[in-house]
């Protein structure tokens, strides 16, 4: 007979819905019976297994969910994301550590037979545009996981005791159905308990969601991202396993975004000395939009080749318009441009950057 191990595995695999461990398992289990001599409990493990796997022949192997319903519905949003990591345009060694989740993800009865447990919790930090959002799509997506947003507009009220009461709806789904879940700019829920605003609601608030971090036992990957870090409670940072700070993009970034947007059209002769000293302090996001307006320019003129003064003029304009956000002088400032000025990443990168625009 199966040994308890191969028993819990199995049941558990089923449990989170782990279709290719579930099959895996059966088939070692129908071998195992095999070798034994019985071989109509092998014939029929053999069989209940490759019927399992047939529904999704016809494509990826996904965690069947329902879209959240009745008060659930209101702060989190489900979806199949069809982004991968290697879509995406991120330092190295940034793309290394959520691909290393990715693999912790999928071998973790191996980590938990040592008494390990896969890395679960993640923060990512840094400005807006650089990809923090776009990665827990990515993560969705590789590990073939829904990923449910919280909406933290739905999330929050003024009501005393109802934020954290929709906190428990949101962790008991964490604990109950296996997914990615995103809380997007978290810093409506997570900031500083010792500021001058602070009042005691969201203080409730806050202790709330610590507790139920560290309630949360479940299968489920958490993400949380920020854009100011700083103003997080340290208690918060110190429930996540990973965090990770997203920075602006470098020279050599900006330029592979650039080239990997205009795929199709000619930039032969492009001066990328000037193109990527304009798009200095801009974000991924940016750049990439300054591309596709490039673009579409090029092509409603019935060109082919985007010029330097047709990048120059497109990343200006996408300067001004993020200067109207402060103070409509249409001009950047100076604190974001200095940002951009030094170093291009929180963490050393080296070689290629792969993928498309950033969000």
């Amino acid at each position: 007979m199966a040994s308890a191990q191969q028993l819990i595995g199995l049941v558990k695999s089923h449990a989170e819905g782990d279709a290719d461990r579930f099959f895996d398992l059966a088939m070692q289990l129908s071998a195992a019976e095999d070798q034994k001599g019985h071989t109509r409990l092998a014939e029929q493990l053999r069989q209940w297994a490759h019927a399992g796997q047939r529904p999704s022949q016809a494509g990826p192997k996904l965690t069947p969910i329902a879209a959240p319903r009745g008060d659930l519905a209101q702060f989190l949003a489900a979806s199949y994301p069809a982004t991968r990591l290697g879509d995406l345009i991120l330092p190295e060694l940034i793309e290394d550590e959520l691909r290393h989740i990715v693999v912790e993800q999928k071998l973790r009865d191996k980590l938990e037979e040592k008494g390990l447990k896969p890395r679960r919790r993640i923060l990512l930090s840094g400005p807006p545009g650089t990809g923090k959002t776009l990665s827990a799509h990515g993560l969705a997506g590789e590990l073939q996981f829904p990923l449910f947003t919280v909406m933290l507009h739905g999330l929050i009220t003024k009501f005393m005791g109802e934020t954290a009461q929709k906190l428990k709806l949101v962790f008991d789904a964490v604990k109950s159905t296996r997914g990615v879940y995103l809380f997007d700019e978290i810093d409506a829920l997570a900031a500083t308990r010792g500021d001058g605003n602070d009042v005691g609601e969201a203080r409730r608030v806050l202790n709330s969601f610590l507790q139920f971090l560290d309630e949360d036992t479940g299968p489920s990957v958490v993400i949380a991202t920020t854009n100011l870090a700083e103003i997080l409670d340290r208690a918060v940072l110190r429930r996540f396993d990973l965090v990770l700070s997203y920075e602006l993009p470098d020279t050599a970034s900006i330029r592979h975004a650039l080239e990997r947007r205009l795929i199709g059209f000619s930039t032969a002769h492009l001066s990328w000395k000037r193109v990527t000293d304009c798009a200095n302090g801009l974000s991924t996001a940016d750049v990439i939009a300054a591309a596709e307006d490039a673009a579409r320019r090029a092509v409603l003129g019935d060109r082919e080749r985007i010029t330097t003064v047709d990048l120059l003029e497109s990343l200006e304009r996408r300067r001004s318009l993020q200067g109207l956000g402060r103070g409509g002088n249409g001009t950047r400032s100076t604190a974001l441009s200095s940002a951009g000025s030094g170093n291009a990443a929180a963490v050393p990168v080296k070689g290629r950057r792969r993928g498309k625009a950033s969000e």
